[in-house]
């Protein structure tokens, strides 16, 4: 169901009305703002967006006003939820005491950072993280096939994105996974993240532009559906086609809420409700969701909660209940109990609350959204009490999880699902690779299979051919099949065949690789066949090798890593880089192990795949 939804997503509106300049500082927009102290009289407001995560929200609360049967109302809170997606009036209303709360995305509050920790009483403190998103993508021409695409020589790769947006944090990911930064391509920052003023039309109209970042009903109008290329047709743009998505980087775009520091001094037992509730909630309405995409039967309690979404987002977003506002739901990875415990307290954990601080925070200094770091707190929330107050079990996220691989990928075309790829070279019979000389490689490795938890990390050695093809004209010319012509450094081969003689291009790997698959040069001391199964067997034995240097390496660490998610290969002599070398120096270019970050099929994950 990934993606097959026409709702609008929250992020789709957040900073829809705010001024857009290119690197403004965040305090340029919002202007002057003076701190005021929270209201304390009535309820409570609590900004939401529109988004899956806060259907829990509005499930816990009983609606937009507390209700006495609620999960919050039997907890004695009294809450008034009120529109969030215009984020820029979220932090006026913040700063100004209208609300003593936040709710966006990590990197969002990290573009206000400077804004709200300017001042000791509204430094944010995260409170809860709610989930990951799914719905979010960027979309580019056909001539670019991968992120390390996204830098190119002579003229930078133009790239269209909200202002301020979530979708910035998307772009920051995408082009640290290709060790790239926003110097290396040309931002073109629009206005909104939909409509006329926003990415997706910009890309339609200028073809200059070579990619944008955009929601899934922009993406499935330029590209026909996330697996999809544009024809031209019903809208679409030819070629368009997803380069990256949050389908796959699961973990780029956190939906957090945050509070006061003097809100939380002063009323923390009231926000640990406010959490335990949410994550109640949270159990209550996975249940009703996963039920119905189970059963196709809709419970009178589901359907009331969609209609509720319905209400409070609007007809126009979600037209329907069935498709529109479940799919909504479905969109939403949900991260519980055990997503907070992963992100606030395991220290291994690289998407978790220090690394995605230390990101945000990075991309507001360097793309001109502050001049200082100004961080946030983490709520220091002792999660057995959390658990018991929420009635739900307390299960501490596995570090380490094992199991077999997500997918199998023998036979696949990884070029076509490859999102971005690097390598490590090595020398001629090296299977041993040491943390002291690989471990840069080992921390990138581990990173991207933290933000891409959607995705595989292809492992793939590969080997030089150079032994193989020497040995395949040896005997080929011993047994006269093969002749040769011409002088040294100038020889040219041919093969004998029942037509004629064939000139054989040592450069076409494929071909060379089937002529040794025929047995016809067999027989003698030297075996090409055996040559490259041992090739075969040494570019598996490296690849298998590399993975079990970087699980030790994770485990020494102390860094959560998902075993199944990497997958080594073996490719042999089959994909060289040079097929014909002609030096040491070039055969060293095949010897070399490829990482590769590649697609998978959303549904071959489980809901455990996010909890760490």
């Amino acid at each position: 169901m990934f993606g097959k939804v026409s709702w609008l997503l929250a992020l789709c509106v957040l900073f829809t009305t705010s001024n857009v300049h290119s690197q403004e500082l965040f305090s340029g927009i919002t202007g002057p703002l003076d701190v005021k102290e929270v209201q304390n009289s009535g309820p409570v407001n609590v900004p939401y967006i529109t988004w899956g995560g806060d259907a829990a929200t509005f499930y816990a609360n009983g609606g937009l006003d507390t209700t006495p049967d609620s999960i919050y109302g039997k907890s004695g809170l009294k809450l008034k939820l009120t529109a969030g997606d215009d984020f820029v009036q979220q932090v006026k209303d913040y700063m100004g005491g209208k609300s003593p709360y936040l709710r966006g995305t990590f990197r969002m509050l990290g573009q206000a950072s400077e804004v709200i920790g300017s001042d000791p009483r509204t430094k944010p403190v995260i409170i809860m993280q709610l989930s990951w998103s799914a719905g979010d993508h960027i979309v580019s021409r056909k001539e670019l096939k991968t992120l390390n695409d996204l830098k190119r020589e002579g003229k930078k790769v133009k790239i269209a994105c909200q202002q301020g947006g979530p979708h910035v944090g998307l772009l920051y990911d995408a082009l640290a996974a290709a060790q790239l930064t926003n110097e290396d391509v040309e931002i073109v920052f629009v206005k909104d993240l939909t409509g006329p003023d926003g990415a997706a039309e910009k890309f339609r109209t200028d073809s200059s532009i070579d990619a944008c970042c955009v929601i899934t009903p922009d993406m499935i109008g330029l590209t026909g559906g996330v697996d999809s290329a544009g024809t031209g047709a019903e809208g679409t743009v030819e070629g368009a086609h997803v380069l990256v998505s949050t389908q796959n980087m699961t973990r780029s775009i956190a939906d957090v809420y945050a509070v006061r520091s003097d809100w939380y001094k002063s009323h923390r037992e009231e926000v640990e409700k406010f959490v335990a509730g949410y994550l109640k909630g949270t159990v209550e309405v996975k249940k009703m969701r996963d039920d119905f995409e189970k059963t196709q039967r809709m419970s009178s309690e589901y359907r009331q909660l969609l209609t509720s979404c319905q209400k409070i987002f609007g007809e126009e977003v979600l037209p329907t209940l069935e498709v529109d506002a479940h799919g909504l739901l479905l969109d939403c990875n949900f991260v519980g109990l055990p997503g907070q415990i992963a992100f606030f307290n395991q220290s291994g954990n690289l998407s978790g609350f220090q690394p995605k601080l230390t990101a945000a925070l990075d991309l507001a200094t360097k793309w001109g959204y502050a001049k200082t770091r100004k961080g946030f707190d983490p709520a220091g929330f002792d999660y057995k009490k959390i658990a018991s107050m929420a009635g739900v079990e307390y299960v501490e996220p596995q570090r380490i999880v094992k199991g077999e691989s997500i997918t199998a990928f023998p036979g696949d075309d990884l070029d076509s699902d490859t999102i971005v790829s690097f390598t490590i070279s090595f020398e001629p019979n090296q299977t041993d690779f040491s943390v002291d000389r690989y471990g840069s490689e080992f921390d990138r490795a581990l990173q991207a299979a933290s933000t891409f938890g959607g995705a595989a990390v292809v492992i793939r050695g590969h080997a030089d051919p150079t032994k193989t093809l020497v040995q395949l004209l040896t005997v080929g010319m011993k047994k006269g099949l093969i002749v040769r012509t011409g002088q040294k450094g100038q020889y040219k081969y041919y093969l004998k065949t029942q037509n004629g003689n064939q000139e054989l291009d040592l450069n076409q790997t494929p071909a060379m690789v089937k002529l040794i698959e025929s047995g016809a040069f067999e027989g003698a001391s030297d075996s090409p066949l055996q040559t490259m199964q041992a090739a075969l067997n040494l570019s598996l034995a490296r690849a298998e090798q590399v993975k079990q240097s970087i699980t030790q390496y994770a485990e020494q660490r102390g860094v959560n890593v998902n075993l199944s998610q990497l997958q080594p290969l073996g490719a042999g002599i089959s994909d060289p880089v040079i097929s014909k070398p002609s030096s040491i120096a070039e055969a060293k270019q095949n010897m070399r192990v490829e990482f590769r970050i590649v697609k998978v099929n959303p549904e071959d994950l489980s809901e455990t795949d996010f909890d760490f």
